[in-house]
C-alpha cells in the first residue's frame, strides 16, 4: 500500500435490483416447497481504486455502533470490519452467540416498526433456535440459555435485533470442535444451515470472500470472534462489499434489496469519507 492520495471509482453490483428481487423469491417458494425455513442471501458489489486505502478502511473500521472495529493488512491486500455481531465468545467457562437479525431505520418510527414487526421476530426467532442447537452439539456443553431475546441496539444510523445465547462450556472442547459447531454463523446462512447453504450457493453471483466469516482474537483462556458483516476488502486494484438479508416466506422483496443497501450503505460512505 502506498501513502498516494485515495480515489475510489464508481460501484459495480454483481448483481441487479431486479436480480436481487428474483432471489428472494426463489427462497420463498422454496421455503413454500418445505425445502427449508429461512436463507440470508447476500450481494457483492466492486470498485475500482487508486492510492493508500488506509485512512478510508481505518474510517469504516470506526463506524458507530462497531462491537468488532478493525483493520487487518498483508502484502497487497486489507479487510476492515466495523461488525456489531459477535459470532462466537468464550470467557470464564462460558461460551457466547450473539446473533443479529432484523433492522430499520434508527428513528423513533423505525424502532417502533421493527419491536412490532412479526415478520421479523418470526426471522429472528428461528436464527436464535438455530444458534441454541449449534451449541447443544458441543459435547459436555449445556444447558444452552437465551440471556436476552430480541433486544434492539443501533448500528451506525441503522436499529437491529440482537439476541444473547450462551452455555456453560466443557473445558475439554477444543478450538476445532467449537468452530466446526458454529461456523458458518446461523444468521448469515439460515435454517436448517445446510439446506439454506445449498441454495446460498445456487443464488449467490459471488463467492462471499471474507464476509461472513469471522474476525477477531484467540487467547489461552479467552476467544472472541465477531462475525465479518459491514466488512470491506481491498485487494490492491479493487475494493469489495457484501451486504444481504435473512429471507422468510413474508419478505418483501423490494423491501428486502433496500435493506442490503441500507446495511452497505454506511461502509460505502466511509470508504468515500462522508
Amino acid at each position: 500500500m502506498s501513502g498516494d492520495r485515495w480515489s475510489l471509482g464508481p460501484w459495480r453490483e454483481s448483481w441487479t435490483r431486479a436480480d436481487h428481487a428474483t432471489a428472494v423469491d426463489e427462497v420463498r417458494a422454496a421455503i413454500g416447497r418445505g425445502d427449508v425455513y429461512q436463507v440470508n442471501i447476500v450481494g457483492h458489489a466492486s470498485a475500482a481504486y487508486t492510492g493508500d486505502p488506509g485512512p478510508a478502511l481505518r474510517r469504516v473500521a470506526a463506524l458507530a455502533g462497531a462491537r468488532y472495529g478493525g483493520v487487518l493488512t498483508g502484502d497487497g491486500w486489507a479487510v476492515a470490519t466495523a461488525s456489531p455481531e459477535t459470532l462466537v465468545e468464550v470467557r470464564d467457562g462460558r461460551v457466547v452467540t450473539r446473533p443479529i437479525k432484523g433492522t430499520r431505520p434508527a428513528t423513533a418510527a423505525g424502532r417502533r416498526e421493527l419491536l412490532a414487526s412479526a415478520k421479523e421476530r418470526a426471522e429472528h426467532v428461528m436464527i436464535v433456535d438455530l444458534e441454541r442447537n449449534d451449541l447443544a452439539r458441543l459435547p459436555g456443553t449445556g444447558p444452552v440459555r437465551v440471556d436476552e431475546l430480541f433486544a434492539v441496539r443501533e448500528w451506525s444510523g441503522l436499529w437491529q435485533a440482537e439476541s444473547v445465547v450462551s452455555a456453560d462450556l466443557d473445558p475439554g472442547v477444543g478450538l476445532a470442535a467449537l468452530l466446526r459447531a458454529v461456523c458458518p454463523g446461523g444468521s448469515v446462512t439460515g435454517a436448517p444451515k445446510l439446506a439454506a447453504l445449498a441454495r446460498i450457493a445456487a443464488l449467490e453471483p459471488v463467492g462471499r470472500g471474507v464476509s461472513m466469516g469471522a474476525l477477531g482474537w484467540i487467547g489461552h483462556d479467552h476467544l472472541d470472534l465477531g462475525l465479518s458483516i459491514r466488512t470491506v476488502a481491498v485487494d490492491g486494484s479493487r475494493a469489495h462489499v457484501w451486504a444481504g438479508g435473512g429471507i422468510t416466506i413474508d419478505s418483501d422483496p423490494v423491501a428486502e434489496v433496500d435493506e442490503a443497501a441500507a446495511k452497505t450503505g454506511p461502509v460505502r460512505a466511509a470508504l468515500r469519507g462522508r
